[in-house]
């Protein structure tokens, strides 16, 4: 995430930080090159030059305070900035005071809207807010068949085309593909908030159609079916790999139909950041969410504090533990962490399930990415391959639930037999026995109160 301009912003502010006095020459050579910085990261001319000219009124002759040398209050500066720049607090989905609370997912074909749609269903079940989902894009094919398939995994109930159709209404799976008229869909959406309200819904979530461009006929629909059913939040769905073009249509959108907050998609690639840095000051719109994985867990919430923590290399560990707590049993960790400290340890059963609860947090280079002091740089060297757990799974998964439980016994024509089953080197399975003998044994003396090395 923002590994480039991670990097590069966090070299620059160290060349800084190690100077005692900041002259405003030093200020003005290390913002030329921040300025460079996030330009080639795709941010806005205008607010590149505002930023930067923030932290230069704030930087130059900088008093020193005590333990505190004028390059460290600069870090701050430039963090304080970032927050601003992200849009100053967190902000959360509003909810309507008598259910059920409509959201409309809008933005351009391709840039995630029905996947979101399923990622918000998760997170609002989970948070006993009750998702239905309305398959209102009746344009593009197989769209509606998409998001019943992942609505069928996220176990939430749904309303398209098929049901209008089957309650007597127009074909408008049909009639989209002639041209549909604005008024089927608007229609077949109040009929949907209709039928969320006897499944006592209490959110209901608005899958709209997309174009590859911002066109009249796209937002006339769409301003047609805000006046009828009033949503509580318009959520533009926007893919932060296009960079400014993601902000361009940010402003189109919100110049006719006055969104409520973005989405942003795909930011755990290899996103240059523009699109996250520029959006809130262009708009004024927060961003309320950002997807980071092909998980339908994978959204998270939006805070500025927390990104601009990371932008810098500070870590994320409010955020880490949030993830933790949302996806790891606290019984499940309890359980493993008294066997992990106890005389005879954890074993390979207990491994295979620590792993899988890491698994289901998300990619580990995000993970990692959340540790204060693990830089950009460290982490493309370390090249994490996500193929790497599964093999370990498959090891471990060919063994016995005897040489699980008792990993002692694993002699050389036992890991043999192991290595050929999980389709893996022996040389693998040896390297992941030393590794977990390695980590037994530091549990072991941190459960007795000693140091992990």
């Amino acid at each position: 995430m923002f590994e480039t301009l991670s990097g590069r912003l966090t070299a620059t502010l160290k060349q800084l930080a190690g100077r005692g006095v900041l002259t405003e020459e030093a200020v003005r050579e290390g913002l030329r090159e921040i300025r460079r910085v996030l330009l080639e990261a795709d941010v806005s001319f205008e607010l590149t030059r505002g930023f930067t000219e923030r932290v230069r009124e704030k930087a130059v002759g900088l008093p020193t305070l005590k333990a505190v040398n004028p390059g460290q209050q600069l870090v701050k500066i430039v963090h304080d900035e970032l927050v601003a720049l992200l849009g100053e607090k967190r902000e959360p989905l509003a909810f309507a005071s008598v259910p059920p609370t409509v959201m409309l997912l809008v933005g351009l074909q391709g840039s995630g809207k029905t996947t979101t749609a399923a990622k918000l269903a998760v997170r609002l079940k989970r948070e006993q807010k009750a998702p239905f989902l309305v398959a209102a894009d009746v344009y593009r094919p197989a769209a509606e068949e998409q998001l019943r398939q992942l609505a069928d995994r996220v176990e939430v109930g749904v309303y398209g085309p098929t049901e209008h159709r089957t309650d007597g209404q127009t074909d408008a799976s049909a009639a989209g593909r002639r041209g549909a008229r604005s008024t089927d869909v608007v229609e077949m959406v109040a009929m949907a908030i209709e039928e969320a309200g006897h499944q006592r819904a209490r959110t209901v979530i608005v899958d709209t159609a997309g174009r590859l461009q911002i066109d009249d006929e796209m937002m006339a629909e769409l301003a047609q079916l805000k006046e009828a059913v009033t949503p509580h939040e318009i959520l533009l769905v926007a893919d932060s790999m296009t960079g400014q073009d993601a902000v361009r249509i940010a402003r189109g959108f919100h110049e006719r139909l006055g969104i409520t907050g973005v989405v942003l998609t795909k930011l755990d690639g290899d996103a240059r950041g523009g699109a996250a840095l520029s959006i809130y000051g262009v708009t004024g719109a927060p961003i309320k969410f950002v997807g980071v994985g092909e998980g339908l867990d994978a959204l998270e919430p939006f805070d500025p504090v927390r990104m601009a923590g990371r932008i810098l290399e500070q870590g994320d560990v409010v955020g880490l533990v949030e993830r933790a707590q949302e996806t790891i049993k606290a019984e499940d960790a309890e359980r493993l962490a008294r066997k992990a400290t106890s005389k005879r340890g954890m074993d390979l059963e207990d491994f295979l399930q620590a792993m899988r609860q890491i698994e289901r947090m998300g990619p580990l280079e995000g993970l990692l990415g959340m540790i204060p002091g693990v830089n950009a740089k460290a982490l493309k060297k370390a090249k994490v391959d996500p193929k790497r757990m599964k093999h370990v799974e498959a090891i471990v998964l060919s063994m016995t639930p005897k040489e699980r439980r008792r990993p002692e016994l694993l002699n050389g024509s036992r890991r043999a037999r192991i290595a050929k089953g999980a389709g893996r080197p022996v040389q693998e399975v040896n390297q992941l026995m030393k590794q977990f003998d390695q980590m037994r044994k530091m549990m072991k003396r941190m459960g007795k109160g000693g140091m992990p090395f």
